[in-house]
């Protein structure tokens, strides 16, 4: 194994503004604004106002906008976006920039720009503080330039502050936001308002320079705005002072009140999940002033009701919510004959949409922290649930993965992250690899992160990770050595099956990028690890780490079968042992589930599914799936819980793709005990369409191929049936 000197430490930073697609061929005139007055504590808002002058109605103009932290614009009192801006962090030393087509809320003459500013002003588990609240507003065309400058008007708004303790956990950089109504700026962000915010604003910095770093075009859609509705149904408490706000399912949501109150009385705001296990997340606060008044606070919180607490005297006029979330579709679909594995699929659906934002997150209420073992899964439930525009979020999260990498090599998670650098070594191996990077290239036929994580990932690989003299590679306990929640996980086994994928991963990536030096180092330390690794850890009936002393591990079982280091005739065995044991979380269960459709057990691997997630789907008030097998003992929306999604599409259904982004795709269902099922995934060809219903021991299909792509099915023994685009009927004969 060779080793890379710091040389590439340094390389690494001089291509990072490339390899981010940084904006260097359209250089930026404008400059990071902010108030004079302004200390850039936590929870800092500013507000900001530019009169702009255009001769003529445009039919582009393109705003490049960034800011730490978070923006709402409005342009001619017309709400542009609505919470622009991504959490700091394409690098430790970036910041994300977005950019939005402003002309259509432009006209001919005086247009006003309008410019809330949200300063988190700490680190998290998702987020690197700059330490200094500013924006940076760019906008030019052909005798039209919009720049962020000194002539930019800009206030503290001090109507925004911080509530009293309980504050939200140190995971989270946002803060809880309590709006002081008798200090609000009626009219600050519309036409016509006649009250200067200050006299100029201040230029903290240079596009590209500290404290915010290089500037990297915002990889993932704009958020999506649902808009205001009304909540399912209201209810009030026993004692009448609080208002149960029911949503529709658990989403990200801002609530939204109307109230007729005298001055100085507080509403607080904050949903049911708000406390888990006595950890806190966001809530909210609005002070009335006297009079009728309306207020929205934009800080979303999620769960599946929010709580409005009333003091005496206000009268409640009217609540809303406005939910937001990543712009995806929900294209994907799975029903079959049993409505249980159709309703655990919708609530696996429901808790990855939840679980996306500015980056996969492990839960949107305790941590909204990109764990990449929470990612490996959601990424690969994402391109059977949701529109081809999901695809781009964990390409997103791979590009941040790789160029948070430590000076050491090690690749660690959450990033970005101001306040974590710590390895997770299997969640880092799981991420780089067969299900992780190589996942996610070829599910979406997107290849173009690959030849810049390459150098990174083959370095952690070879250089972190080393090899004992038998061939194995040698377990690592630095940072938090992490297998599973719960007890009875071999390590051992764990990491020689999670490092093989990953070798497997590197192995395709070199050949793809024509390093065939790579790929025959990494073909010889697989072919080492495939004969030396049954030598070591099977002992006839199970696999087993030599001085393990718990109970048989049912998840390196399975780790060894999807890796493919355990042959087929181990499968008699190892059937058995996963008939036994039941100690995996929900995260390492979907790889349990996953090997016993490959030892062809489709009839168990739907039983066990359907046993392992009985209690969560018990609760029938509840749209997410749990981070533990339980209500206690973590969140009741983790995404790294959805293995099913994808099983349910790609195993039960059998819709797999055969070549990158199901240009090719093959039929091949395993239905188990179930009459029928039918499945619909979305790619960038168009949706694939698979309905199934058995006939005796036979499976009768129908299938919907799209344009520009060719299926196949295995219709009989022996023989294997091609099918350009179009809608076809066939029967596939098991016997």
């Amino acid at each position: 194994m060779h080793r890379i000197t710091g040389i590439f430490v340094l390389c690494g930073l001089i291509l990072f503004a490339n390899s981010m697609k940084a904006d260097s061929s359209n250089p930026w005139k404008a400059r990071w604004i902010s108030s004079e007055h302004t200390q850039s504590m936590p929870n800092t808002w500013l507000a900001f106002r530019k009169t702009a002058k255009i001769n003529a109605v445009l039919q582009t103009l393109i705003a490049r906008i960034a800011a730490d932290s978070k923006y709402w614009l409005w342009i001619n009192g017309k709400m542009v976006v609505y919470e622009g801006g991504l959490k700091r962090g394409p690098s430790p030393f970036g910041t994300y920039y977005d950019k939005v087509d402003i002309a259509p809320y432009l006209v001919a003459g005086d247009n006003t720009i309008a410019v809330l500013l949200w300063h988190f002003g700490k680190n998290g588990f998702s987020h690197l503080n700059s330490g200094t609240a500013a924006l940076l507003f760019d906008a030019e065309a052909p005798g039209v330039e919009i720049l962020s400058d000194a002539d930019w008007e800009c206030k503290t708004y001090d109507a925004y502050e911080n509530t009293d303790a309980p504050f939200p956990n140190y995971r989270l950089s946002e803060s809880n936001i309590r709006f002081d109504g008798r200090l609000e700026m009626p009219g600050w962000n519309q036409p016509g308002f006649d009250k200067p915010l200050s006299s100029s604003s201040n230029i903290v910095a240079a596009a590209g320079g500290a404290p915010f770093g290089a500037l990297v075009e915002r990889p993932v859609p704009m958020f999506k705005d649902y808009g205001l509705k009304n909540y399912i149904n209201i209810r009030k408490s026993a004692s009448g002072d609080t208002l149960y706000c029911r949503l529709p399912y658990n989403c990200q949501a801002t609530p939204y009140l109307k109230v007729e109150a005298e001055a100085g009385d507080t509403i607080r705001m904050q949903t049911d999940n708000y406390l888990i296990d006595n950890v806190p997340s966001v809530r909210a606060e609005y002070i009335t002033r006297k009079g009728l008044q309306e207020y929205e606070s934009y800080g979303w919180m999620n769960g599946n009701e929010i709580r409005y607490v009333i003091p005496e005297g206000v009268k409640v006029v009217e609540v809303k919510y406005r939910e937001t979330g990543y712009d995806t579709e929900f294209n994907g679909h799975f029903s079959c004959s049993d409505p249980y594995y159709t309703e655990l699929w919708k609530r696996a659906s429901r808790t990855l949409y939840v679980t996306m934002r500015d980056n996969y997150m492990d839960c949107p209420d305790r941590e909204r922290a990109q764990w990449w073992g929470d990612e490996t899964n959601e990424l690969g439930e994402a391109f059977y649930a949701f529109s081809p525009s999901a695809h781009k979020l964990a390409a997103k999260g791979i590009l941040e993965l790789a160029h948070w990498q430590h000076d050491d090599g090690t690749m660690y998670a959450p990033v970005p992250a101001g306040n974590w650098a710590k390895e997770l070594p299997l969640q880092s191996l799981a991420s780089v690899g067969w299900y992780g990077f190589y996942t996610q290239y070829y599910y979406s036929g997107d290849s173009s992160f690959v030849s810049t994580v390459y150098d990174r990932l083959h370095r952690y690989l070879h250089d972190v990770w080393q090899l004992d003299r038998s061939g194995l590679v040698v377990e690592r306990t630095s940072g938090w050595s992490w297998g599973d929640w719960g007890e009875n996980i071999d390590m051992g086994v764990l990491t020689q099956c999670w490092y093989y994928l990953a070798m497997k991963a590197e192995k395709a990536f070199a050949l793809q990028l024509g390093k065939a030096a790579d790929a025959e180092e990494d073909a010889a330390i697989m072919q080492t690890l495939e004969k030396c690794f049954n030598n070591k850890y099977w002992t006839g009936t199970a696999y087993r780490s030599p001085g393990y002393k718990g109970e048989t591990d049912d998840r390196s079982q399975a780790m060894a079968v999807v890796s493919g280091l355990a042959s087929a005739d181990k499968y008699p065995s190892l059937v058995k042992v996963l008939k036994k044991e039941y100690h995996a979380s929900p995260y390492m269960e979907k790889y349990v589930l996953e090997a016993l459709f490959d030892m062809n057990e489709p009839a168990f691997a739907l039983e066990r599914m359907k046993n392992r997630y009985a209690e969560m789907m018990s609760y029938k008030d509840y749209s997410t799936l749990f981070e533990g097998w339980k209500t206690t003992g973590g969140t009741i929306n983790h995404a790294w819980s959805g293995g099913p999604l994808t099983l349910l599409s790609q195993k039960v259904c059998g819709i797999v793709p055969t070549s990158p982004g199901f240009r090719s795709f093959k039929i091949a269902p395993q239905l188990g005990n179930l009459s029928s099922a039918s499945a619909k995934v979305d790619t960038h060809y168009g949706l694939i369409s698979v309905n199934l219903h058995k006939r005796g021991s036979a499976i009768a299909v129908e299938l919907t191929v799209p344009e520009g792509t060719t299926a196949e099915a295995a219709i009989s023994k022996g023989k294997v049936k091609t099918f350009a685009a179009g809608s076809y009927t066939f029967v596939i004969k098991n016997k």
